[in-house]
């Protein structure tokens, strides 16, 4: 049997090994082997491909550790459990403190069997007597069903009043959750009902009828296996370049990083995952980084039975880290049969000679995906940090430009900011022409800032050209469409971009709030629901929750959405329209005023949106201009913002669109 822990429970699973080799009981549990290695990694797959029972130890530590090798240890356990039968006694969970058995951390699949609770270790000699009848069966191979044997020989010893309450809370208990799934269920068919017989097109509902085709993989975040445990940045920034490799090949699906990324520090097994992403292969890995050397290890894996098509690792120095991640690319659209198009080979954009260049490229695009008012200005000085070191990482440029105009618009209004965006990303440009990259950069600023909407659209199809599967660039090419009136053309991109990332809240959000500009509010909620699963205690999701419950007039519910807002400037915005609505007035005016008092600067645009919803019209256009003189990248959606809609008839906006370049 093979005994998995996290290494803070190892003198409670060493107590726990002692008893059962005590009772002539082979036990896998070898602490020296924590040291890790490729041959490490290699026997605790094979140990786990090959031993009779699995027994995860739970605790406290478990729960707490974000990251950690049992988690791969379970993961391959609960993978091999789905080729069982659902009567053969395989995972045989022990907990060894007060854990509860919902622990939202430990994979479903170990929640479906009996926890054995062994305090601190110490093992009584009823679970050693179990544990042998089990692998008794198994040798005869004629093991009765895991309850079966459970019941047989019970954990602890209860007195007889104790086991009747206990079995008619269990009856209860079962009750309720078939209750509960069968209320799911009827929700969860009449809404796939609905998305069914919508239209033919690019959205989610075509991708959620369709077959998984064959010729699809995500790649999942790669494992930081370095012994300080700092090289996470370095590692996700590894399994990003492979993904941009992937998703070149034209004959090969690759969901985007925000869906592949979501299953990192989870417990979901290969069949959950893939069947998420509408994958039929996974691409997993660990990097352990130590100086100038690396060991890559990565597995290409077939999701439907768990089986191995192609796994390698790799030593070498780091300078040579873009020719490994060539070999991967190379080695998995081989194994899947995909077709490159005549002459096209696999190459990524984003390479320099300088290791430490790429290193700090890397911590900049993790810094960025946060895209907070804290986490900008860093992601700006490691993009600063790779330039230093490679003044010709075009990558890095783009970086650049997409950072300085977010500080910009977040924190500083700094107009210089701005500038210096718009020449790093022409000097990305110019070092890498064939590159998506500076293009969606510039195009993103040209639309918050200068408002020149052609050249922004030029920018973003240039982009598109380039790499058609560009998430960001869809992402930010359906916002100027809507902003330019295009709606129906901009629905249709940000589903396509929703296709190729099903598990990207931005972009759930995104499309949720133009159907609610648009007064389709059953299509809004179709969208929020998807947020509320990915994200529930996000801003992203409450300020689309709070803005649906202002648009059904459900005032305090929304004033509930937006006070949980971790965001402090949404809170406001959301806090005194609702206010307001719920007649308010004082408490309303009381956000408001902490609001223009914390952020004038920079949220010019929402703050007019606040006075917009509250019918004050000479103060909403007194914001709004002020918002045009800042060049506020709110501005961009005016046309069809609906807090704004009872200004429409006004002379006034319809001078401020003809200043904006937007009046039809």
């Amino acid at each position: 049997m093979f005994l998995s822990y996290a290494s803070q429970d190892a003198e409670a699973a060493r107590r726990i090994c002692e008893a059962l080799r005590a009772a002539g009981i082979e036990v896998w549990f070898d602490q020296s082997a924590l040291r890790g290695g490729d041959v490490w990694d290699q026997t605790i797959r094979r140990q786990i491909k090959t031993c009779v029972l699995f027994v995860p130890v739970i605790s406290q530590h478990t729960h707490e550790r974000d990251e950690g090798y049992f988690r791969l240890e379970w993961k391959l356990a609960v993978d091999r459990s789905h080729l069982m039968t659902s009567d053969k006694a395989f995972l045989l969970p022990v907990v060894i403190d007060d854990t509860r058995e919902d622990d939202e951390r430990v994979p479903d699949r170990f929640r479906d069997v009996h926890w054995t609770r062994l305090p601190g270790g110490a093992t009584r000699p009823e679970f050693v007597e179990r544990v042998q009848r089990l692998l008794s069966a198994q040798a005869q191979e004629t093991a009765p069903p895991l309850a079966a044997a459970f019941r047989a020989f019970p954990a602890t010893q209860r007195p007889p009043q104790a086991d009747s309450q206990r079995q008619l809370r269990t009856i209860i208990s079962s009750v309720t959750v078939v209750i509960v799934l069968s209320v799911l269920g009827y929700y969860a068919f009449t809404w796939s009902a609905r998305h069914t017989q919508a239209p033919a097109g690019p959205g989610p509902a075509q991708a959620a009828t369709s077959a998984i085709p064959a010729k699809s993989i995500a790649v999942l975040p790669f494992v930081d296996m370095s012994e300080k445990r700092d090289q996470e940045y370095f590692s996700d920034g590894l399994a990003e370049e492979l993904l941009d490799l992937l998703s070149q090949v034209p004959d090969l699906r690759v969901p985007a990083r925000t869906s592949s990324f979501y299953f990192k520090g989870r417990t979901d097994d290969v069949v959950t995952i893939a069947r998420r992403l509408r994958v039929a292969h996974l691409l997993e890995g660990s990097v352990r980084r130590s100086g100038n050397k690396i060991r890559v290890t990565a597995q290409l894996i077939r999701a439907d039975n768990g089986y191995h098509l192609w796994s390698k690792t790799y030593d070498r120095d780091a300078k040579d880290i873009f020719q490994v991640q060539d070999e991967i690319a190379t080695a998995v659209v081989s194994a899947l049969k995909a077709q490159l198009l005549p002459a096209q080979p696999l190459a990524s954009h984003h390479r320099t000679d300088n290791t430490e260049a790429f290193a700090a490229y890397l911590m900049g695009n993790k810094l960025r995906e946060t895209d907070t008012a804290a986490s900008n200005p860093q992601a700006l000085q490691s993009y600063r940090r790779a330039v230093a070191l490679d003044p010709n990482y075009a990558a890095a440029y783009s970086g650049i430009a997409d950072a300085e105009w977010r500080v910009a618009d977040m924190i500083t209004g700094e107009a210089a900011g701005y500038q210096r965006s718009l020449a790093a990303a022409e000097h990305a440009i110019a070092l890498a022409p064939n590159s998506a990259d500076g293009y969606w950069a510039r195009g993103g600023l040209r639309t918050a800032y200068y408002y020149d909407w052609a050249a922004a659209e030029a920018d973003f199809r240039k982009a598109l050209e380039l790499d058609p599967n560009d998430v960001r660039v869809l992402r930010d090419y359906g916002s100027l469409l809507a902003g330019r009136g295009r709606t129906a053309e901009a629905l249709e991109v940000m589903r396509k971009g929703i296709a190729l990332d099903p598990l990207s809240a931005r972009a759930w959000r995104q499309l949720a709030l133009l159907e609610l500009d648009l007064g389709r509010l059953a299509e809004a909620k179709q969208a929020a629901q998807h947020l509320v699963v990915i994200l529930p205690n996000s801003y992203l999701t409450r300020s689309v929750t709070g803005r649906i419950a202002l648009d059904e007039a459900r005032y305090a519910d929304a004033l509930t959405e937006f006070r949980k807002d971790d965001i402090g400037a949404w809170k406001l915005i959301g806090t005194a329209m609702a206010e307001h609505s719920l007649g308010h007035a004082a408490a309303s005016q009381a956000a408001l005023d902490e609001l223009i008092q914390k952020h004038s600067a920079t949220l010019a645009y929402q703050i007019a949106e606040v006075y917009g919803w509250r019918g004050e019209r000479d103060q909403a256009f007194e914001w709004l201009e002020r918002a045009y003189r800042q060049h506020d990248g709110g501005m961009s959606y005016i046309r069809h913002d609906r807090f704004l809609a009872p200004l429409r008839d006004d002379p006034r906006y319809a001078a401020l669109l003809k200043a904006l370049n937007l009046a039809s």
